[in-house]
């Protein structure tokens, strides 16, 4: 199965566990992949540039991973923050159940994958990181931001890692004029956090009172 359909809500072709090994919050984890989700062969470049750059997450409170895949982001943050609640959301079915058994054979009781639907509406996140699916489309992608961005805490903040050659810089100014336009109470900002290779990482905050 393609890459590009790692989106599809149950995606075709065998479904097969297999093992995996990589380096999680600077310890080597043994977790469990298969075919069929978003870089089923490890940690992708993306995702790592974001692992290794982006700030220490909030140590409590309610952390949200967006496109979980197996999991590497959302296990990172519930190794960092063990006091936290992390919410790591998918639409594809398999991704879902890895992320929440990976999350299991480490031992770690803080972290539910779901579908976007099933997380309570009213909850918020002080931290959000994200390797969005920009490969669904921009409508798509921008109904994903528009539905979890404004839901960050007052004073909480986003992390979205995005090729440069995949439209980096013109996310940042559909964030800023779309996003930050229209929810002018939430006091959101957004801003080049950083470069690294060909990815940039973004940093949409919130401010911790109305403006």
């Amino acid at each position: 199965m393609g890459s590009d359909h790692y989106f599809s809500a149950q995606p075709a072709g065998p479904e097969k566990r297999r093992s995996l090994q990589v380096i999680l919050a600077g310890e080597q984890r043994h977790l469990s992949t298969t075919a069929g989700i978003f870089s089923p062969d490890g940690v992708d470049k993306g995702t790592t540039i974001l692992l290794q750059n982006a700030p220490a997450p909030a140590e409590s409170g309610n952390l949200l991973d967006i496109g979980s895949g197996w999991g590497p982001m959302a296990l990172t943050l519930a190794l960092r923050s063990p006091a936290a609640r992390v919410y790591a959301v998918d639409v594809n079915e398999r991704c879902i159940a890895l992320t929440n058994e990976n999350a299991t054979s480490l031992g770690l009781n803080n972290v539910t994958a779901s579908l976007p639907e099933e997380v309570d509406p009213a909850v918020t996140f002080q931290t959000i990181w994200s390797n969005p699916p920009i490969r669904v489309g921009k409508d798509e992608l921008h109904s994903l931001l528009r539905m979890w961005l404004p839901r960050l805490a007052p004073g909480g903040a986003a992390y979205l890692v995005v090729q440069k050659n995949l439209g980096a810089d013109s996310l940042q100014r559909w964030i800023s004029t779309d996003l930050c336009a229209k929810f002018p109470a939430l006091g959101l900002g957004v801003s080049r956090f950083s470069t690294s290779k060909t990815f940039r990482i973004l940093q949409v905050v919130r401010a911790e009172t109305p403006s």
